[in-house]
């Protein structure tokens, strides 16, 4: 058997790859992360298929879970919202099905910032303007961050910043990020990109923490910060120019 982690994509059901929803149809159990993972993927596992929820449940349990399933040789679809590269707490399972001698393999998904991305219909890379992408968080009730990956770091280099896990703290983000990219830079919020009640918020460091606070977004959402959000005037790129050296 083998724990398949899947990357079950931002919210909308059928974003997620070929190879994911044919392991989801096929396997007999199933652990998901709670309210992060459509109900309608969920409808497609197996009908006598064993679901279980692990938003209640602590890494020991969860464990026990994978590893029993291992124990009565069936295989696992163990999905998680966006793309378990990051922050999916991916890395402290395997490290216990290691010691348990489970195997497992990992399907990526459409992560959260992609989703974004999409919903503003931009690119996040425009030529002359940001050609670098920070993917971050802060630290507030979460896990700490290490030392010298600081929110002004990642800030002073200009790049498009997507903050995850920040949208409660918009207004004590603001200043820090206006010192380096200014109080006019362009700034998006999206809560529940991909979800019919998706949202998404359009203005700058001067205004977004109030739109946030009237629209009353804590969760799910992330902050698109960046000068490409609203590049207009930039050069073509070279990728598919006529002058470009042969």
């Amino acid at each position: 058997m083998t724990v398949h982690f899947i990357g079950a994509g931002p919210g909308a059901a059928d974003l997620v790859t070929v190879r994911a929803a044919r392991i989801i149809a096929t396997a007999p159990v199933c652990l998901y992360a709670g309210a992060l993972v459509p109900r309608e993927l969920l409808a497609t596992a197996p009908p006598a298929a064993r679901l279980v929820d692990t938003a209640d449940l602590d890494l020991d349990a969860i464990t026990a879970e994978l590893v029993t399933a291992h124990e009565d040789g069936l295989d696992v679809a163990r999905l998680h919202s966006g793309d378990p590269s990051v922050w999916s707490a991916m890395a402290e399972q395997m490290r216990r099905l290691d010691a348990a001698g489970v195997p497992y393999d990992v399907v990526p998904g459409v992560p959260a910032f992609a989703a974004a991305a999409a919903a503003l219909r931009r690119e996040l890379t425009v030529p002359g303007v940001a050609q670098t992408v920070v993917l971050t968080r802060t630290s507030a009730r979460s896990t700490p961050m290490p030392p010298g990956e600081t929110l002004a770091a990642y800030a002073a280099t200009g790049a498009t910043l997507v903050l995850h896990l920040a949208v409660q703290r918009t207004g004590e983000l603001v200043p820090e990020l206006a010192a380096h990219y200014g109080t006019d830079c362009p700034v998006a919020v999206v809560a529940r990109a991909s979800r019919e009640d998706e949202l998404v918020l359009r203005g700058t460091l001067a205004d977004i923490a109030a739109q946030v606070e009237a629209a009353g977004v804590r969760r799910t959402a992330v902050i698109v910060v960046g000068r490409a959000l609203a590049a207009e005037q930039f050069p073509d790129s070279h990728l598919y120019s006529t002058t470009r050296p042969r």
